[in-house]
């Protein structure tokens, strides 16, 4: 009798046991009573959030740092040195740009120097090499481009950053710059090939083929070379043969024998585009027909920018790679219409932190920038663009991420950003507060929801 005593004791011992096991386990389990599910973190794939100046900076410091030593400054055998990167490419062009910016956002005159020691070092060259390279022009590649420049791609955005820095730097500038700067002008707006209505234009991959790049390559050196309607009418001529108005986007190629032109909308040219017309307005004063294609171009790609903050190789295909460069270019154009009070910074200030907020995840701990397309010609069909190679040591990611961590820096500093209810909001006052969730009028008023 004892030992059924016994065992009676042990199953309702065990029963009730069970029964405390799953209360408690009942009490711990998050639900909709006890815990406020909308302040979960969410996963995010990118950072999300409001960067630090400090951490911005850091970032763009890295590249720096890194340039400073793949792009020496100093002439080896009586040529321009070999770096990892040329000295005299359009890509160096955009790198000098940005970094005369990056000075001035900053106040850090290492980068302002950095364009000083080049491109007084390529001028400086220029003149001791011009004898021989008349001899015999394969002598230093990289200079054959400023002394005998041949396309718009070896001199439009060197132009554009030399008269920039001449602008930023009063000190800057001798006639051998000078000397320079007027080659590489002179080829841009005399001895460029152009369409009879005056279109900048090549003749491949096809004859009369306008090429989206050369929006860059040549319309900003001509607008900070003083030639503003000439600058203007540029640009009215590419948006007549390269915007697409459906999509607010610009096409990347355009040959004139077509009947029907493709529509293939590249990440980077669509950055030559944007950071155009910026440069534009930056040299040449508010123009309303500048400023609404700029306005509608932000909104067509604001339209796709993906969840982790970058864009896609072409911008309307989601199944095609995330791209760095194009990224980068937009961050900067987005921020920088913002800081000049071109466009919104409520409406858009959150996209422009979030592709930062991609981009830096780009620059590795050497910093290298990762994930940029290579340099890229012009097809009629996706898989093209789909299937371009990425490399760190492509050359276009590197001026833009300066230029991008710059300007996003430039925004901390003068707007007012604030997490509400977990997004990242602009304000047009300093909110202050500390509190999750709040109302902008009334910031210390409780939310009872």
């Amino acid at each position: 009798m004892d030992d059924v005593r016994v065992l009676y004791m042990k199953f309702f011992l065990f029963i009730v046991l069970n029964i405390i096991a799953g209360i408690s386990c009942f009490a711990d389990e998050i639900n909709d009573q006890n815990t406020p599910l909308h302040l979960m973190q969410p996963q995010y794939v990118t950072p999300y959030g409001i960067p630090s100046e400090t951490d911005v900076k850091s970032t763009i410091d890295r590249v720096l740092t890194y340039l400073e030593t793949a792009m020496p400054a100093t002439a080896v055998d009586n040529k321009l040195p070999q770096g990892s990167f040329r000295l005299t490419s359009y890509e160096a062009g955009v790198l000098y740009s940005a970094v005369i910016c990056a000075a001035a956002n900053t106040g850090d005159n290492r980068y302002l120097q950095f364009a000083k020691q080049r491109l007084n070092l390529i001028a400086a060259q220029a003149k001791k090499e011009a004898s021989v390279m008349a001899k015999n022009p394969a002598y230093d590649a990289q200079m054959r481009m400023v002394l005998y420049p041949g396309a718009l791609d070896d001199c439009g955005a060197m132009a554009s950053a030399n008269l920039r820095l001449s602008r930023a730097d009063k000190g800057f500038g001798t006639a051998l710059t000078e000397d320079v700067v007027k080659r590489y002008t002179d080829f841009v707006i005399n001895k460029q090939y152009r369409l009879k209505d005056g279109t900048f234009a090549r003749l491949r991959p096809r004859y009369n083929t306008v090429w989206l790049d050369d929006m860059y390559m040549g319309v900003p050196c001509i607008a900070w070379a003083g030639h503003k309607d000439d600058a203007i009418r540029q640009i009215q001529l590419f948006k007549e043969k390269m915007w697409v108005p459906e999509k607010k986007l610009f096409r990347h190629g355009w040959v004139e024998s077509m009947p029907t032109h493709p529509a293939y909308h590249w990440g980077r040219a669509n950055g030559w585009a944007i950071l155009t017309m910026c440069e534009v307005l930056d040299a040449c004063g508010k123009n309303e027909e500048v400023l609404s294609l700029l306005r509608n171009h932000i909104e067509g790609l604001c339209q796709l920018q993906d969840k982790t903050g970058f864009w896609h190789q072409l911008l309307d295909k989601p199944d095609t790679y995330l791209e760095t460069s194009c990224t980068a270019i937009y961050c900067y154009c987005i921020a920088h219409a913002i800081n000049e009070g071109w466009i919104d910074a409520q409406t858009y200030g959150p996209q422009a932190l979030l592709a930062w907020n991609a981009c830096q995840t780009k620059v590795n701990e050497q910093g290298q920038v990762e994930g940029t397309c290579v340099g890229t010609g012009m097809g009629f069909d996706p898989a093209f663009y789909a299937y371009r190679p990425v490399h760190k040591m492509a050359a276009h990611g590197y001026g833009p991420m300066i230029w991008a961590g710059s300007e996003i820096i430039r925004l901390l500093k003068t707007t007012h950003p604030k997490l509400n209810d977990s997004a990242v909001h602009f304000y047009p006052t300093e909110q202050k507060t500390d509190k999750a969730i709040f109302s902008e009028n009334a910031p210390e008023q409780e939310i009872l929801w």
